[in-house]
């Protein structure tokens, strides 16, 4: 009894306490000033010349909700907040059932977010979801149902959520979906744009129409139990055949949606940006898009993956500054917004190798350094490895590091892995900026690893700028309305690798695509040899799962990645998409001054023989720190005799 009667107190205590904490919490959105939702607050991008791209919040794409057409308007409230003209901000009976059915399931298979608390997310550029930003969000919700009406709050809603496809606001919806203006949609097509927020990429109608009405289905169902349509009206609209538009006339090229969703994630960690628009003025982005690198990589990914069902990403940047002057991030933009370039993780094949050799180098190897290329099983002491060349091709007799580079040979990777000590390739990646850790085992060597582009490219930046790192970054600068600089990129471009082993390094990764290497087999990249215009320092990669090619000079560095988002196998018909891509966009773009490396001192040249790695006049010219090359005579160390 005396248990009972604890609980009913705690019970009554712990209620009145609740009650307390929401009445304060709305006297003090009750005294706090109005804050302005003001809708001319807008984002406008920049290229790398200081041109504007376009303008996202623009008011000229607000739309009153007396333009709006009944549909739209009925359709939102049913299906994302029936009880939105009679809550205060917050539907607490749907909380509370929500609360229950996820309990029940043990998953969070319901939400009760209302339209003003969803409004003031939009609001946002963040989505951090910390305990402060969640109370702040939620006082943000209650000042907006005290200063604002319910029209007001709907209104800017419709004009703030995200469509898909990189529609944000009803015009843009309307008119990219069905090209009309919102006022003119019929009940088939509102269902439909509403039914989108929910999972923009899952419920696009272009691109998933069945998802998409499953979804509208439902919509219409919550219109009908609401009372805003008959059924008859519903099975009509369902049943009305839809005739989509797709087209984005505002933008030029549908790519650089991808560029700027990267841009908006690498906003995000800027702590100098606040992280609302209630909290600023309009904000002007300067960033480091070049459109017409972007456009070339566009078209080049067009043509060479017309008939591939992989996905594609790739970005190219300038590596003396680490300047991303162009972003793909998936495909096609309007299919699937995911942007692979920037949030996916992929292994990453023989591109590593690069990095491998680069510490050999530095531990006393030289481009005539030989190992056994041979089918090889090693033997790791708990484990037996058997890893394999492309084809099952070997040598069977030595072979120098210029041809384990320009064949990519697995077992040479792995013998040189092993003898450095499997830490070392964990080490050096860490050393030239790659943040992804790499595990020290022997499988290592062979691009096993899992690393996202923009992390992976931090290790070429370094080559390609011969061992100094800059970070890589799409935005420059971030201003105010009033040109009141909020944020600027501070370089650091501090070397960090030994000057003459990079030049030794890219020297070797020339070999790649020489036709005069062609031997027991040819070098990887030979099949793109006549789409290449100068000099580069180039490497492929694949796994069952992955193609790669990254390559660069003194101006440009680009990397390239074909894949599925599923992890399937790739196929064999596939395996020269990166490669062409690559070669065309990077021998084409613009302003690539096809600038190659000075010489550093202290190095010198000789001219060998590709297999042996034993001058060879006639040979493959590689570079060598003096006193390392083959055949070297010391004259000053001679006695006479």
């Amino acid at each position: 009894m005396k248990k009972i009667l604890l609980l009913t107190k705690i019970f009554i205590f712990s209620f009145f306490s609740i009650i307390i904490i929401i009445l304060s919490f709305y006297v003090y959105a009750f005294i706090t000033p109005k804050f302005n939702i003001n809708t001319s607050k807008s984002i406008t991008y920049y290229d790398k010349y200081g041109n504007d791209l376009f303008k996202e919040r623009d008011k000229n794409d607000y739309v009153e909700l007396n333009n709006i057409s009944d549909y739209v308007k009925n359709s939102i409230v049913s299906i994302e907040d029936k009880n939105f003209y009679n809550h205060k901000g917050f539907d607490y009976l749907r909380i509370a059932k929500a609360m229950l059915v996820n309990l029940k399931s043990k998953k969070l298979k319901e939400g009760a977010s209302t339209i003003s608390q969803q409004y003031v997310k939009n609001l946002y550029l963040t989505f951090n979801k910390t305990w402060e930003r969640k109370i702040q969000e939620a006082l943000l919700t209650l000042e907006l149902e005290t200063h604002y009406s319910k029209n007001e709050i709907l209104e800017g809603y419709l004009n703030t959520i995200d469509f898909g496809a990189g529609n944000y606001g009803i015009k843009e919806a309307s008119k990219y979906y069905f090209n009309k203006e919102p006022k003119d949609l019929s009940l088939a097509e509102a269902s439909i744009i509403v039914g989108i927020p929910k999972n923009p990429s899952y419920y696009n109608p272009v691109t998933n129409y069945k998802n998409a009405k499953e979804r509208q289905k439902n919509v219409l169902i919550s219109m009908v139990k609401n009372k805003y349509i008959s059924k008859d009206e519903m099975n009509k609209a369902f049943n009305e055949p839809l005739n989509f538009y797709a087209k984005n006339d505002k933008v030029e090229l549908s790519s650089i949606y991808y560029y700027r969703d990267a841009v908006l994630k690498e906003l995000s960690n800027i702590k100098e940006i606040p992280s609302s628009l209630l909290d600023m003025e309009s904000l002007k982005i300067y960033t480091n898009l070049d459109k017409d690198v972007q456009k070339n990589i566009e078209n080049n990914i067009d043509k060479e993956m017309k008939n591939s069902s992989l996905q594609v990403a790739s970005i190219v940047i300038t590596p003396s500054n680490g300047k991303i002057v162009a972003l793909i991030g998936g495909k096609d933009y309007s299919k699937s917004q995911y942007n692979r370039a920037y949030s996916s993780r992929r292994q990453v094949g023989s591109t590593i190798k690069p990095f491998l050799y680069y510490s050999a180098l530095e531990n006393g190897f030289t481009p005539s350094s030989t190992f056994l290329s041979e089918r090889t099983t090693f033997n790791l002491g708990d484990t037996m490895y058997s890893p394999k060349n492309a084809g099952n091709v070997y040598a069977n007799k030595n072979i120098s590091m210029l041809s384990a580079i320009a064949y990519s040979d697995n077992i040479y990777a792995m013998k040189t892995h092993l003898f450095l000590g499997t830490d070392s390739l964990s080490k050096i990646t860490k050393k030239v900026g790659i943040k992804t850790e790499v595990k020290e085992n022997a499988s290592s060597a062979l691009g096993t690893t899992e690393i996202n582009m923009i992390d992976y490219s931090n290790g070429f930046i370094t080559l390609a700028n011969e061992g100094k790192h800059e970070t890589p970054h799409l935005i420059e600068k971030i201003t105010d309305n009033n040109g009141k600089i909020l944020y600027e990129y501070k370089y650091n471009n501090d070397y960090i690798l030994n000057k003459k082993y990079v030049y030794i390094l890219n020297n070797l990764l020339t070999s790649t695509y020489n036709y005069s290497l062609i031997n027991y087999t040819s070098p990887t990249l030979v099949s793109i040899s006549n789409d290449l215009k100068g000099k580069y320092a180039a490497k492929s990669g694949s796994t069952k799962t992955d193609y790669w090619t990254v390559g660069y000079n003194k101006n440009y560095l680009m990397l390239v990645w074909a894949g599925n988002d599923d992890n399937s196998e790739v196929k064999s018909k596939d395996s020269k998409i990166t490669k062409k891509i690559w070669a065309k966009t990077i021998s084409t773009i613009k302003d690539n001054k096809n600038e190659w490396y000075d010489i550093p001192k202290g190095i010198t040249a000789t001219a060998i023989d590709p297999i042996s790695g034993e001058i060879n006049s006639n040979g493959f010219v590689c570079y060598y720190e003096k006193g390392s090359e083959p055949n070297y005579i010391d004259l000053y160390n001679i006695k006479d005799s």
